[in-house]
C-alpha cells in the first residue's frame, strides 16, 4: 500500500527553493550592509555639498551688496561673460523657464564618481587683485571668519581673475589653474570630491568608510547682470559615518534589531521546514525500534515536497517491513507444522524399526519402509515448492510485455495430452505488462489445480476494466467449497495432501503476480472454480 498526499499537500515548497531563499537572504545581509554604508556615505557627501551651496549663496548675496555700496560712479562692476547662456548654467542641469526669478543649485556629487587627488597649492598671482574687489574682501573678511568658526568650512573669496582676496590663508595668491575654479570663472557652478590630507589619525574602522578621507570642494560664481564679480571657493570634510551613526544610535539600534529578527526568521524557517520534520521522523523511528509504535505514519505538515516524499517513503517501507514480518511469522508457523508431521512419522517409524527389526514380520516392515519413502517424497516436494516460492518472492519486475493468446497457445498442446482442454474466448491483442515466462508459471499452477480437482476444460476470458486488465479462468472441476474459500491462499493449505498436494501453488502464483503489481482472487462460480487475474493495463495511446 502506497501513501498518497492529498491535493492541497502536493503544492508544497521544494527543499532546494527554501535553501536558495535562505542562501540569498544570508548573502543579502552583508551586501545590504555594504550598500547601506555606501548610500549613507553618499548622502552625507550630498548633505555637505548642499550646506556649502547655502553658505556660498548667502555670502554671495552679501558680497554683491557690498560691491553696490562701494561702486559710487554707478557703472556696473565685473567681467563680462562671453557666453550669456552660461549665466543660468550655474544652476546645474535643472531646467529653468525664461526670465525665471530663481536659479536653484542642486548637489550632484556622488561617491560613485571619480575622487580627485588633493587640491593643488595656490600659484603666485601674475597681477594685483582688482581694487574694488580687494576693498570688498577686506570688509567681508570678518564675516567669513565668523562663518567659518561656526560651519568649519574653508572659505576663500576670489576676484574675477581667480586671485584670493579674502580668507584665512593664501590671500593674494591665485587659484585660477584649479579645474573647478577655472570652471566657475566661466560663470558655471562646479563641485568636486578630492582626497583629504589630514594630520589627525584615521578614525576607528577606517577601512569600511570611503568618506573618511575625502573633502568636498565647490566653486560658486558671483554673477550680477551678466557680469562675473567673483568666486566663492568653499570646502569641507563630510561628517564621518561612524560619528553620524553614533549620533543616530537609536535608528542604528532599530536597524540592528531588524537584522537580528531576519536572522531569527531564517533560523526558524530552516528549523520548521527541514529540522522539525526530520526530528519527527527520528522520533517515530525510535518509537518503532523500542516497540512503542508499530508503523511510521506520514508527517502531517512536511512543508517541503522532498520531506513529504521522504515521509511517505518511510511509511511505505515501515508498512512493507511490517507486512513482511507478519508474513514470515505466519509462514514459519506453517512450515514448521508441515515439516513436523512427516518428520514425526519418519522418527516413529525408524524407532520401531530399530527396536523390532529382527522380530517384525516382513509385511509390516515393508509397510513402514513404504511410509518412510512416502514421507521422504513429501519432504522433497515441500522443499522444491519452497524453493519455487522463494524464487517467486525474489522475482524482480521487468519491462517485458506479452500477449495472452501466445502464452496460452504454448500450453494448449501440453495439457491437451493430459486431458485438459484450454479455450481462449477472446481475440484481444492488447499487451499485458508482465513477462511471458512469469505469466506461464502462473497459468501452469492454475491448470495443475484444475486437473487435480477433476476438470477437463478451462475457459479463459480477457477484458479491460478502467486501469486494469482482467483475465478470468473458469474450469468445470469439483470447485471449492464454501468452507475452504477463505483458506485457499493460506500457505500449505490443501485438500489433496494424501495425493501429494503441498498447498503452495496459489501462494507461488500470488507472489509472482505481486512483483508486477498484479493480484489473484477467487470469483463466484456456479460450477467449478473461477479465478481472476488483475494486471495493470498499458497506457492508452493518445487520440
Amino acid at each position: 500500500m502506497s501513501f498518497k498526499l492529498p491535493f492541497w499537500r502536493r503544492r508544497l515548497f521544494r527543499l532546494r527553493n527554501i535553501l536558495l531563499c535562505v542562501m540569498l537572504m544570508v548573502l543579502a545581509l552583508p551586501l545590504g550592509g555594504l550598500y547601506f554604508f555606501r548610500i549613507y556615505e553618499n548622502e552625507l557627501v550630498q548633505q555637505t555639498e548642499r550646506e556649502l551651496i547655502a553658505q556660498a549663496a548667502a555670502l554671495s548675496a552679501s558680497y554683491r551688496q557690498l560691491l553696490r555700496n562701494l561702486q559710487t560712479n554707478g557703472k556696473p562692476y565685473g567681467r563680462v561673460l562671453q557666453d550669456r547662456s552660461e549665466i543660468q548654467a550655474y544652476a546645474g542641469t535643472y531646467p529653468l523657464p525664461q526670465n525665471a526669478p530663481y536659479a536653484p543649485i542642486f548637489p550632484g556629487l556622488s561617491l560613485f564618481d571619480t575622487i580627485l587627488s588633493p587640491r593643488p597649492p595656490a600659484a603666485a598671482a601674475q597681477a594685483l587683485p582688482d581694487e574694488l574687489a580687494r576693498r570688498a574682501g577686506l570688509l567681508l573678511r570678518p564675516v567669513l571668519q565668523d562663518t567659518q568658526h561656526i560651519t568649519l568650512s574653508g572659505i576663500r573669496l576670489l576676484d574675477p581673475n581667480g586671485i584670493v582676496i579674502a580668507g584665512r590663508e593664501e590671500v593674494g595668491a591665485s587659484l585660477a589653474p584649479i579645474p573647478e575654479v577655472e570652471e566657475a570663472l566661466q560663470g558655471r557652478y562646479a563641485s568636486v570630491i578630492r582626497q583629504r590630507i589630514s594630520d589627525e589619525p584615521p578614525p576607528p574602522l577606517y577601512s569600511i568608510s570611503r568618506g573618511a578621507n575625502i573633502r568636498v570642494f565647490i566653486a560658486f560664481p558671483v554673477i550680477e547682470n551678466g557680469r562675473l564679480q567673483g568666486v566663492f571657493y568653499l570646502s569641507r570634510t563630510p561628517n564621518n559615518i561612524l560619528k553620524h551613526l553614533y549620533a543616530v544610535k537609536g535608528r542604528v539600534l532599530l536597524a540592528g534589531v531588524s537584522l537580528l529578527l531576519i536572522v531569527v526568521t531564517i533560523v526558524m524557517l530552516v528549523s520548521s521546514s527541514i529540522a522539525r520534520p526530520i526530528r519527527e521522523l527520528i522520533r517515530q523511528t525510535e518509537k518503532l525500534k523500542s516497540g512503542e509504535q508499530k508503523l511510521i505514519e506520514p508527517l502531517q505538515n512536511p512543508v517541503t515536497q522532498e520531506i513529504a516524499q521522504l515521509s511517505a517513503s518511510f511509511a511505505d517501507m515501515s508498512r512493507a517491513l511490517s507486512e513482511r514480518t507478519d508474513y514470515i511469522r505466519r509462514f514459519a508457523t506453517h512450515v514448521s507444522h508441515e515439516f513436523k508431521t512427516p518428520l514425526t512419522s519418519i522418527q516413529g517409524a525408524l524407532e520401531l524399526l530399530q527396536d523390532h527389526l529382527d522380530t517384525m514380520p516382513e509385511e509390516r516392515r515393508q509397510r513402514f519402509i513404504a511410509n518412510l519413502l512416502a514421507d521422504t517424497h513429501r519432504l522433497r516436494q515441500l522443499v522444491n515448492r519452497l524453493l519455487e516460492l522463494a524464487h517467486a518472492d525474489a522475482t524482480l519486475p521487468s519491462k517485458h510485455e506479452c500477449l495472452l493468446h501466445e502464452v496460452v497457445g504454448q500450453l494448449k498442446h501440453r495439457y491437451a495430452e493430459r486431458g485438459l482442454l484450454i479455450e481462449l474466448d477472446t481475440a484481444s491483442a492488447a499487451p499485458l505488462l508482465i513477462a511471458p515466462e512469469v505469466l506461464e508459471l502462473v497459468l501452469v499452477n492454475l491448470f495443475e489445480n484444475s486437473l487435480q480437482h477433476g476438470a477437463d476444460r478451462v475457459n479463459i476470458h480477457l477484458e479491460r476494466l478502467d486501469e486494469r486488465m482482467l483475465i478470468g479462468l473458469q474450469d468445470n472441476g469439483a470447485g471449492i467449497s464454501r468452507e475452504n474459500r477463505n483458506k485457499i491462499f493460506t500457505p500449505f493449505f490443501t485438500t489433496r495432501r494424501n495425493a501429494g498436494g503441498t498447498g503452495l501453488g496459489l501462494e507461488i502464483a500470488a507472489s509472482l503476480l505481486k512483483a508486477y503489481g498484479a493480484e489473484i482472487e477467487l470469483g463466484e462460480s456456479g460450477q467449478g472454480a473461477l479465478f481472476w487475474l488483475r494486471l495493470p493495463a498499458p497506457k492508452r495511446a493518445p487520440v
